[in-house]
């Protein structure tokens, strides 16, 4: 499939499910951790601007740049839900899900990193 937009990016495809799926987390608790709750809602948008950002940027290496933003922020994310799992905020399962995810994010931005690099 030729990406013609970064809309067709797989990696940002399952980084926009990722966002949803943090924006959705509901429990009392999170809701009421206002900085963990806001940096990880930032940490993933960033995922997703990034790939997008870098996509417009006009050259193989601005992108390659910018898609290392964004596998950083992937990064960020699974340490936040890390401390999310540990203060009871998301369940065992939930967390798996979305490590789950983001270790695919990561695998898929990785791919992409070393794809750029051969042109």
């Amino acid at each position: 499939m030729k990406i013609e937009r970064f809309e067709d990016i797989e990696s940002w495809q399952k980084a926009r499910v990722l966002v949803n799926r943090i924006y959705g987390l509901n429990s009392p608790d999170y809701i009421k951790d206002f900085g963990l709750k806001d940096q990880l809602r930032r940490a993933s948008v960033s995922i997703m601007s990034n790939i997008a950002e870098g996509f417009d940027s006009g050259s193989n290496k601005s992108f390659i740049n910018f898609l290392n933003y964004s596998y950083r922020s992937v990064s960020e994310v699974q340490s936040l839900l890390y401390i999310s799992s540990d203060l009871k905020y998301i369940d065992t399962d939930e967390f798996n899900e979305l490590i789950g995810l983001t270790n695919d994010i990561k695998n898929l931005i990785g791919g992409f990193i070393q794809y750029l690099k051969k042109y």
